[in-house]
């Protein structure tokens, strides 16, 4: 499963409310932790229905391959929500979060500074 896929999962579990948000440690840089631990109390992609599933999640690639902007498209019930977010490959070659936005929720200036 590539790394954009893997993190589309891995923080669908935490704004589902199925994983703590410290669930994330060792796998974000930057503000994405402090975005996550702002967001998730609100689950906000719980669902009164069936668990909400990760429907599609596209990426661009920089040029140094060493970034990607990732974007994905969750469906919680009969809604469907965006995410993006924004992995960083570090010195040891491991992929880590840098950056999340769900529906307009958590960009901050680490987002922008990408952009």
């Amino acid at each position: 499963m590539p790394p954009h896929t893997v993190f589309a999962e891995r923080l669908l579990a935490v704004l589902s409310g199925e994983r703590p948000v410290h669930w994330m440690l060792g796998h974000t840089v930057g503000e994405a932790y402090e975005q996550l631990v702002r967001i998730a109390p609100d689950t906000p992609l719980r669902s009164l229905g069936p668990r909400p599933v990760l429907r599609r999640c596209s990426v661009q690639v920089d040029a140094g391959r060493t970034a990607v902007e990732a974007f994905a498209t969750i469906a919680t019930g009969p809604r469907v929500r965006a995410m993006a977010f924004r992995l960083e490959r570090g010195a040891d070659q491991r992929w880590r979060c840098a950056a999340v936005e769900l529906d307009g929720l958590g960009a901050t200036s680490a987002t922008a500074r990408h952009a």
